[in-house]
């Protein structure tokens, strides 16, 4: 019995196999019994169907007599389309989102590229539906408002529908989305195509859109594209089911994937990765569920891929979010690092210096490279000079200097290594499973690897990848814990995995628990917890194949030639000119005392939010969003210095309290802080205000003031009342230095109608713990409106000019990154704060202490391993203390914000290197950026700085209530560094 795969290369080549399956334990073969490799094809159907007749061939077995199983392809023709921006494949979209009143202020599309929003924006609404974090619904979804939708994309002739409902992924009885798309499929007819966003992606609401839209999108013509395939596999005789891999390793029925073709987008790697640890007999040594993680390197004709095969022997999987032609997403991607090497790599030579790649000559390898009588010297030329045999003409390349070789390898080896060792999540030496079509032009050792294990057939382990792919089951949802057993919860999610596993076609005998993920949801009391539960198993021997419905001939689905010139004429008549702002030389605009924010600015305060975050205060990219939708919708957006308000005048709080992740689904809406703040003043008889204020810089409330400052009509100030983000209210300055108004009277109103107003309180620690719950009963998630203050109290009580602050440190790492100097982003943001860069390194474990959430703060700790000196750049190895040892880890304590950070030695002795209320963050070395604590993975390069906290911190009462008791550490603090008043924006560009 067999089974075939291939897996079609873009623009490079399409590979085929037929696996035998009687001899998959043969360990010198694992059953492969012939293959074949060819150029991909401009028709990639034409590509596959020569593929899968050679192997055919080569193989002697006849397709028609029911001993081929299974045909799976895997391809990256769909991700291609979205990509490219192509219009013959792209069509329109509409969305129903069910989540009023919530939502509004970050309509659907909102950070498309242009053109990609052109092509697929056709309709959307937002209507009632929807559940809150506990599974309780926000509103009953009316039928009547879905009929009406109905009727509106039917007069738009629309036949690609998205459903979307706030926390979809928690519906597990299908009372929102499904219920939906029932209502939509009875007016619409069964040719419209339907996607609810839970079948789709993950928790995290506009990145589950975005995917979903993508996914809609590209319906049509992922539909007509496998259609395709079956009628190539008739003309072949086959009569086995096609299958399709996923982005995780896993396969699809092609039925599935025409309706869900996001989920196939980046196979490739993945099938190289899962291909390479068959051929090695990984999966024969690991059948007692042990095993450690082992990289992969595919090495192809003009790339290099990188990826870690866990222990489970599926690929580790890529960071929470996920940008697909500028669209950021959520669904599962392969975490993998490519580099410009592969064999046909140009190899250049100037005065003594040798380098390679990353320009090739790609799949005209055979023309252009000398051993083919080219006159190109390549990767590949370069290993047939060091010995390499059977690869063209070696004396053609006898003029090539043993110099140049030399040089060349070791730029081949430093480029390799250095890609290696990004993916490693531990600095010790690991096993690497080497595949590829260019796999002749690596190094026999490599620093970092125990051992390179070069599999059988691994020029086609893509192919072989797609043939033995795995069935999975997944279940990703949240769990109110509270008065329920963790072990319990467990087993009973691993049961409903298993289920779904067998359900999608695993054989039942071979199914199996691959991962395990707990995830406590912060600032919750419930105990809301986040698991991720996936179960795999083998191919079952299928009972019937599922065919692609043709909903109408296959020449009416996509449009034709004359439709896409006119569409593509009309996208490049009304492309904006989007001007590159030179960040350096950019002046923000002042207007006599006020400061007129633009995107620019907002972009670079949002950045630094981040930074200031700590490690906790929540995303503040929707914020940016919100606030950037104001400025192109033509409001206005002002800042101001204290200095230029009235002393007695009133300024107005707001931010939101709750979790983040409620913040991720129900995406917050200004309008509600506005509502509440608006039944404070009249509690307190105020009828007007001079300013808006955060609480807190940190994170995302940290941009409010600036979204309040355009629907109050007045400006923000240039300050906020903790200088970062801590995780309770009691820890804003007011309240620690006792100011009677510091948070009440306060009001909460959850944006559904619900307005709470407390008074009075006993002390400051009865507001947090009274609107904390309050807040949990309204969904984990409402805005909080303090007491207003004075001009007077916001200056003596507030950390001042934070907003320019904010700015500063985005502006100093959108500069880094603009110049692709990203080693200069820790000086950079030093020379505006005092402070230190204290470790750069790796992130290589993460836990998350869910028997610790304590008041509904979620503690954990963050690992990083050091980087060798060779790895450091100059600049930041002359900042870091070098006393440390190369052994050396830091630990980071996190209390949603980090906390403290130790240096641990080898012998397990730590030292305090930093310590609140001083800012510890970590930064993402790729790209200069904050990350969240809830973003901290396995692998992830880090660079970790620390910055003076405001002296109002470092006082008796404010260490009481900021510095390390408040945590229950009992280290005395030490300042790094002297406080710097941040430069006003205003007076710097005035």
């Amino acid at each position: 019995m067999y089974r075939i795969g291939v897996d079609v290369g873009a623009g490079t080549n399409t590979d085929g196999v037929i696996v035998d399956l009687t001899k998959t334990h043969d360990p010198e073969t694992r059953g492969i019994v012939a293959s074949f490799k060819h150029k991909t094809t401009v028709d990639v159907t034409d590509g596959i169907e020569a593929a899968v007749r050679n192997v055919l061939t080569d193989a002697n077995v006849d397709p028609r007599d029911g001993k081929v199983l299974s045909l799976t392809i895997g391809t990256t023709h769909f991700i291609n389309a979205v990509v490219q921006s192509d219009a013959r494949r792209l069509q329109k979209v509409a969305i129903i989102r069910l989540a009023a009143p919530y939502t509004a202020e970050v309509p659907p599309f909102v950070d498309f590229p242009e053109n990609l929003k052109k092509l697929m924006n056709g309709h959307y609404a937002i209507i009632a539906g929807g559940l809150q974090i506990d599974g309780r619904r926000i509103n009953d979804i009316i039928e009547t408002e879905v009929v009406e939708q109905a009727v509106q994309i039917k007069s738009k002739s629309l036949k690609n529908v998205v459903v979307i409902g706030v926390f979809s992924p928690l519906d597990v009885s299908g009372i929102n989305e499904y219920k939906v798309r029932d209502i939509l499929a009875r007016e619409l007819g069964l040719d419209v195509n339907i996607i609810c966003s839970r079948d789709v992606g993950q928790v995290g609401f506009l990145e589950r859109e975005n995917a979903s839209i993508l996914n809609a999108s590209i319906t049509t013509f992922a539909q007509h594209t496998i259609r395709g395939f079956e009628r190539a596999m008739k003309r072949l005789g086959l009569t086995c089911p096609l299958y399709i891999t996923q982005n995780d390793g896993t396969l699809t029925t092609a039925a599935d994937a025409a309706q869900l073709p996001i989920r196939t987008f980046s196979s490739g790697a993945t099938n190289s990765m899962r291909g390479a640890s068959y051929l090695a007999g990984i999966d024969l040594k690991r059948k007692d569920g042990t095993g450690k993680s082992m990289l992969v390197v595919d090495v192809g004709g003009t790339t290099t891929d990188v990826g870690m095969l866990l222990p489970s022997g599926f690929p580790r999987q890529a960071a929470a979010f996920i940008e697909v032609g500028g669209v950021r997403t959520n669904f599962s991607m392969p975490d993998v690092s490519s580099i410009g090497l592969g064999g046909g790599s140009r190899v250049h030579t100037e005065d003594t210096k040798v380098t390679v790649g990353p320009d090739s000559v790609g799949h005209y390898l055979t023309r252009d490279a000398k051993v083919f009588g080219g006159n190109i010297l390549t990767a590949t030329d370069v290993a047939v000079c060091a010995g390499e045999k059977d690869i063209g003409d070696a004396s053609l390349v006898y003029t090539v200097s043993d110099d140049v070789v030399a040089k060349a390898q070791y730029a081949v080896k430093r480029l390799l290594e250095g890609v290696i060792d990004r993916m490693k999540t531990s600095p010790e030496d690991c096993p690497l499973l080497l595949v590829g079509g260019g796999s002749v032009i690596a190094p026999p050792t490599l620093t970092g690897v125990k051992e390179i294990i070069l599999p059988p057939f691994h020029s086609v382990a893509n192919a072989v990848g797609a043939a033995i792919a795995n069935v999975s089951g997944e279940v990703d949802t949240i769990e109110i814990l509270e008065g329920k057993s963790l072990p319990d919860t467990l087993e009973r999610i691993k049961v409903e995995a298993m289920a779904k596993a067998v359900e999608a076609g695993a054989d039942p005998q071979t199914t199996r628990i691959a991962e395990v993920n707990v995830l406590p949801v912060q600032y919750v009391t419930n105990q809301a917890t986040r698991i991720i539960v996936r179960a795999i198993g083998e191919l079952g021997t299928p009972k019937e194949s599922k065919v692609v419905p043709s909903k109408s001939e296959d020449h009416q689905d996509l449009p034709e030639d004359n439709e896409v010139e006119a569409v593509q004429k009309v996208l490049a008549e009304s492309a904006e000119i989007v001007e590159r702002i030179d960040y350096e030389t950019y002046r923000p605009t002042i207007v006599g005392d006020e400061w007129i924010v633009t995107e620019t600015d907002l972009f670079f305060i949002m950045e630094g939010c981040g930074v200031l975050g700590t490690g906790g205060g929540g995303s503040p990219y929707p914020s940016y969003l919100i606030a950037r939708e104001i400025l192109h919708d033509g409001g206005c957006i002002r800042v101001v210095d204290h200095s230029s308000l009235p002393d007695e005048a009133y300024v107005v709080r707001g931010g939101m309290m709750g979790s983040p992740s409620v913040g991720s689904e129900r995406l917050e809406d200004a309008k509600q802080i506005l509502t509440a703040g608006k039944e404070l003043a009249r509690h307190c008889g105020i009828t007007e205000y001079v300013a808006t204020l955060c609480d807190e810089i940190g994170g995302g409330n940290g941009m409010q003031s600036l979204i309040l400052s355009h629907y109050y009509n007045v400006p923000a100030l240039d300050g906020d009342l903790m200088g970062r983000a801590y995780p309770n209210l009691h820890q804003t300055i007011p309240s620690v230095y006792g100011l009677p108004n510091a948070l009440t009277p306060c009001a909460l109103h959850d944006g559904d109608g619900n307005v709470v107003i407390m008074s009075r309180a006993k002390d400051n620690y009865a507001v947090e713990s009274f609107m904390r719950v309050v807040t949990t009963e309204m969904g984990s998630s409402a805005a909080l409106i303090p007491a207003p203050m004075t001009v007077t109290e916001a200056r003596d009580y507030g950390v001042r000019r934070t907003l320019s602050q904010a700015w500063g440190i985005g502006r100093a790492i959108a500069m880094c990154r603009q110049k692709s100097d990203l080693k200069s982003v820790p000086d950079e943001i030093l020379k505006l704060q005092n402070g230190k860069l204290v470790f750069i390194g790796k992130i290589v474990d993460v836990s998350r202490l869910l028997q610790e959430v304590r008041a509904g703060f979620t503690w954990g700790e963050v690992k990083i391993a050091r980087l060798r000196e060779d790895e450091l750049e100059d600049s930041s190895a002359s900042r870091l203390d070098m006393d440390y040892g190369p052994d050396d880890y830091m630990i980071i304590p996190f209390q949603n914000e980090n906390v403290c950070a130790y240096i641990e030695k080898p012998d397990g002795g730590r030292s305090v290197a930093a310590i609140v209320p001083d800012l510890i963050n970590v930064l993402d070395s790729q790209s200069g950026s904050h990350l969240g604590t809830q973003m901290y993975s396995y692998g992830l390069r880090v660079t970790v700085i620390v910055m003076a906290g405001s002296p109002l911190w470092q006082s008796e009462r404010g260490l009481k209530s900021g510095g390390p008791a408040a945590f229950g550490f009992d280290h005395p603090y030490t300042p790094v560094g002297e406080y710097k008043t941040p430069m006003s924006v205003i007076e710097a560009y005035r």
